[in-house]
């Protein structure tokens, strides 16, 4: 299974990202994890993102990708993967197109987590976070559908939704029904 899971902040993607790749047996790839792994380590690929995440500014698609390319190519991806935070962008997913065309493969589904701002707001309020003041929150909401709207469209086709609201064990069956339905289809 080869999956990308998005959803806003404060809907569970970690969470149900680690449920899922257990589940099926594949890595859980998170583009968070990604940077922090190439800074520790210090490869050329973290030193150029530490520079721009020292700059508080966003890390270039070049080398999100590069770092995501990598880590599919590890053994452990090859069979299937679960990606959170990437793609986000439509370049982001061309991308990620031309990273599985090598291997000759195609992503089985987009999982998409849906929840009402107003659920993860107090969802995120209750983080307890300096940064998760409502007002904050509500603007990456809002920054967040504006980016992904683009990226539902692009990938229409193999977009499942699941609503991301009740136990993470509901939240995860639904998810697992969906996915399933969508192979039965395919």
């Amino acid at each position: 299974m080869r999956l990308v899971l998005i959803g806003p902040p404060g809907a569970g993607k970690g969470t149900q990202a680690t449920l899922l790749g257990d589940r099926f047996g594949i890595p859980h790839i998170s583009t968070g994890d990604l940077f922090r792994e190439h800074v520790t380590r210090g490869t050329r690929l973290g030193q150029e993102a530490r520079r721009y995440l020292d700059a508080g500014e966003l890390v270039p698609d070049h080398v999100t990708g590069g770092m995501v390319r990598r880590r599919l190519e590890e053994p452990d991806a090859r069979p299937g993967f679960l990606l959170d935070g990437f793609p986000r962008t439509i370049e982001q997913a061309r991308a990620l197109a031309t990273i599985l065309a090598r291997t000759g493969a195609d992503l089985d589904a987009v999982l998409e987590l849906d929840a009402p701002e107003d659920v993860v707001v107090e969802r995120l309020r209750g983080r307890g976070r300096s940064d998760d003041t409502e007002e904050i929150i509500r603007h990456r909401q809002r920054v967040y559908r504006r980016q992904t709207a683009a990226l539902l469209a692009h990938y229409a086709d193999i977009v499942v939704t699941v609503r991301a609201v009740g136990t993470v064990e509901e939240v995860a069956d639904r998810a697992l029904a969906a996915l399933a339905k969508l192979s039965g289809a395919a």
